[in-house]
């Protein structure tokens, strides 16, 4: 077996972006998600190592060290982050020139053969799953042999492989739980929403909704939910558990948990048992009868994208949701005592000055106990993108999606909406959202309650108006 380091490499402050986040950009309060995109293989490798460089606040002196003594290293990459992550490549490469690179993530997963023109000391690509893939490398095969790769030969010429197949029997994987404990800090893994110290895992990958915008479906994880079972699931909690007694709630951060009702319902009913906090990604249709279900074992809060409160919209991205199922499932979610953490993103094709408007004032009546705002990203590989290079929204100067600080940029734009309305509207959302009279003493109350939570929301109140402030430098 191969001397194999798996690494998020360094990159710009509050990078969050190494596991299944869609936002891999500086957030509005700083967080980080768990790398387990990257845990999974390394929990298939015997002997390895897992860095997460951005949460642990590593710089490249240890990095380097490690490197020194490695035969392979497994990067994950992302469009934002790529050139930054190429120079770490190559740093690498400087200080142990015999070592086999590779990297994995959704940007190479769909532009394999440029990534590989673009970063000469890289040495293959692993494209869509990848988890067995490494494994296969990380044991001595020829890379010949290797489904799921593209990679150069001794005489540099760039070689594709045949695609790999996806992994069906999803209970095969092994715990990242093992890796988070062998190799992280669960302290260091913060996110404004989730209670602390949080754990975040996946119970099945691929989501079946088409929404144009979203990156992993379209690029990694398909459209087929293929899951874990519900023992399967509750045996890693159970085991987290042990291993992390101080865990005051554990996140599923399958693109869509509330794809299989039934499935959600049993996994509640294993982890009721338990005794367990929990959250997880829904759509903004789950019945009643399914919430109460979730909520009576366990679970304490929602991320829901809801992106827009304009019907034509939700049509344009094909969100497969209707503005009024979203209103009921959130009066639903109110009343059974179900907080939400709402996403909604400005931008998109069809957007106005009028649907931002009508999308703030939607946010502001369903009132999600907090959420975040996001501007349309055409990542590479998404229906989106290729929407918006046909279309001419999308221009170079602006295809770059964050600035050198990592601070989200509005790379689109319409004869009727520049990047820079579209850019302020975010600012101008947060603004009507938050301060308004009711939301405010919800907070203060919120404050009152409890010291720790008093302490959490002011420092994010300073991480927030910083954010506001490198965004208008932006």
């Amino acid at each position: 077996m191969m001397k194999t380091l798996f690494l998020q490499p360094p990159s710009f402050d509050g990078f969050d972006g190494g596991a299944g986040s869609r936002y891999q950009a500086k957030r509005e309060i700083k967080s980080f998600w768990y790398p387990t995109w990257l845990a999974q293989p390394a929990a298939m490798v015997e002997g390895s190592r897992l860095i997460d460089a951005p949460p642990a606040r590593m710089g490249m002196e240890p990095i380097l060290e490690d490197v020194r003594n490695r035969d392979l290293v497994i990067m994950h990459t992302s469009t934002p982050s790529f050139a930054s992550d190429v120079r770490v490549a190559q740093m690498l490469k400087d200080a142990n020139p015999a070592v086999k690179i590779g990297m994995v993530g959704a940007k190479v997963a769909v532009q394999p053969e440029e990534s590989l023109l673009n970063a000469p000391p890289v040495d293959f690509v692993a494209r869509n799953e990848f988890d067995y893939t490494i494994k296969e490398i990380a044991e001595g095969r020829d890379w010949k042999d290797v489904d799921g790769i593209t990679w150069r030969d001794p005489d540099g010429k760039i070689i594709s492989n045949r695609d790999r197949a996806m992994i069906e029997d999803m209970d095969s994987l092994p715990f990242v739980t093992e890796v988070y404990k062998r190799d992280l800090k669960i302290e260091d893994y913060f996110i404004g929403y989730l209670m602390h110290p949080y754990i975040s895992i996946y119970t099945g990958r691929g989501c079946k909704s088409r929404c144009t915008f979203c990156l992993w479906p379209q690029t990694v994880g398909g459209h087929h939910y293929r899951t874990r079972s519900p023992e399967h699931v509750a045996a890693e909690i159970r085991l987290a558990k042990q291993y992390f007694p101080q865990v005051k709630e554990f996140f599923f951060d399958d693109d869509t948990f509330t794809d299989d009702l039934p499935r959600a319902e049993a996994i509640a009913k294993e982890l009721g048992k338990l005794g367990v906090t929990w959250s997880c990604n829904a759509k903004a249709n789950v019945p009643r009868k399914t919430l109460e279900v979730l909520k009576a074992n366990g679970l304490r809060l929602l991320l829901v994208g809801y992106e827009s409160g304009n019907q034509q919209i939700l049509h344009n991205i094909k969100k497969g949701m209707r503005v009024e199922v979203a209103r009921e499932f959130t009066k639903n979610c109110h009343e059974l005592g179900i907080k939400i953490h709402g996403t909604f993103i400005l931008g998109l094709p069809g957007e106005t000055k009028e649907t931002i408007q009508e999308t703030i004032k939607f946010a502001t009546e369903i009132n999600p106990h907090t959420l975040q705002v996001s501007l349309a990203a055409p990542y590479p590989g998404t229906f989106l993108h290729k929407q918006a290079t046909e279309n001419g929204w999308l221009d170079a100067s602006n295809a770059e999606l964050i600035d050198e600080n990592g601070v989200q940029i509005a790379p689109l734009h319409y004869p009727h909406l520049s990047h820079t309305e579209i850019f302020n509207s975010v600012e101008d959302f947060y603004r009507k959202f938050y301060f308004r009279a009711p939301k405010i003493a919800s907070i203060l109350n919120e404050m009152v309650r409890s010291p720790q939570m008093m302490k959490r929301r002011l420092r994010e109140g300073v991480e927030f108006f910083q954010f506001l402030r490198e965004r208008r430098a932006a």
